[in-house]
C-alpha cells in the first residue's frame, strides 16, 4: 500500500518539484497539490493524506495554522513535514509544538526526501537525538511552566517518569535501556504509555511536553558530542 502524500508550498516550482522527485517512488502516491495553508486543509479532507509536506511562510494562512488545525480536526492518522529554507530558527518550535512530526530544509538531498517521507508515515519523528537536544534547549530556556500541562505528569508512575526525562534529553531506545537497566522491548511499552496517558502523538511532543510541565529544563543536561 503506498504513502499517500499532499505537497504544499506557495511557489509553484518548488511545489511540483518535490512533488517530482517522490513521485518516482513506487510506494509514494502525491494525491494533491496546494499553495497556501487554506488549500492544504482543503486538500487534507479531501484526500485524507497519510503524509504533508508542508512550507511555513504562505500567504492566506502560514503552515503554521495550517498543520494546527489540520491535525486538530483529523479523525485518521497523518503526519506532517515541515520544509522550509531557513535554519532552524523561532519557527521549528512552534511547528514541532503544533504537532508537526519532522522538519527538513528545502536543500535536503532529493533521495533523502523519499525517506523522510517514510519516516514520518511509519510513525518516526525526523529528528536526530543530538539535534533534539540543541534545538529544545534553544527554546525552552524562553518559555514558562505550563501549570494545566504540569498537572498531566500525576497521571504518571515513577518509572514513567524517569523515561520521560530520559526521552526528552535525547536518547535513543538502546540509550534508555542501558541507563535504565531494562529491555528494548521493555522502553517501547514505556514510551507507549506514556503518548497513551499523557495524550500525545509522538517521542517528539514527549519532548515538548517534559519542558513545558518543568519536569525537564534546558541546562541541565549536556547536549550533543
Amino acid at each position: 500500500m503506498s504513502i499517500r502524500v499532499v505537497v504544499v508550498d506557495d511557489q509553484a516550482l518548488v511545489r511540483r518539484g518535490f512533488a517530482m522527485i517522490l513521485r518516482i517512488h513506487d510506494d509514494i502516491e502525491v494525491v494533491a497539490e496546494a499553495g497556501t495553508g487554506r488549500e492544504a486543509i482543503e486538500a487534507a479532507r479531501r484526500h485524507r493524506p497519510d503524509v504533508i509536506l508542508m512550507d511555513i511562510r504562505m500567504p492566506e494562512m502560514d503552515g503554521l495554522e495550517a498543520t494546527s488545525r489540520i491535525l486538530e480536526e483529523a479523525d485518521w492518522v497523518v503526519r506532517v513535514l515541515i520544509l522550509t529554507t531557513f535554519d532552524p530558527d523561532e519557527y521549528v518550535y512552534e511547528a514541532l509544538r503544533a504537532g508537526a512530526s519532522a522538519f527538513v530544509l528545502k536543500d535536503t538531498p532529493p533521495e533523502q526526501l523519499a525517506t523522510a517521507v517514510r519516516t514520518v508515515a511509519e510513525g518516526g519523528a525526523l529528528l536526530a537525538p543530538s539535534i533534539t537536544r540543541r534545538l529544545i534547549d534553544r527554546f525552552a530556556e524562553h518559555r514558562t511552566v505550563n501549570t494545566a500541562v504540569a498537572g498531566r505528569l500525576e497521571r504518571l508512575t515513577d518509572r514513567e517518569r524517569e523515561i520521560l526525562v530520559t526521552v526528552a534529553r535525547g536518547a535513543s531506545n538502546s540509550e534508555i535501556a542501558k541507563e535504565h537497566f531494562i529491555g528494548a522491548a521493555t522502553v517501547k511499552s514505556h514510551v507507549s504509555s506514556i503518548l497513551t496517558k499523557l495524550g500525545l502523538r509522538d517521542r517528539i511532543q514527549i519532548v515538548i511536553f517534559a519542558y513545558e510541565s518543568g519536569l525537564v529544563e534546558a541546562g541541565d543536561h549536556d547536549v550533543g558530542h
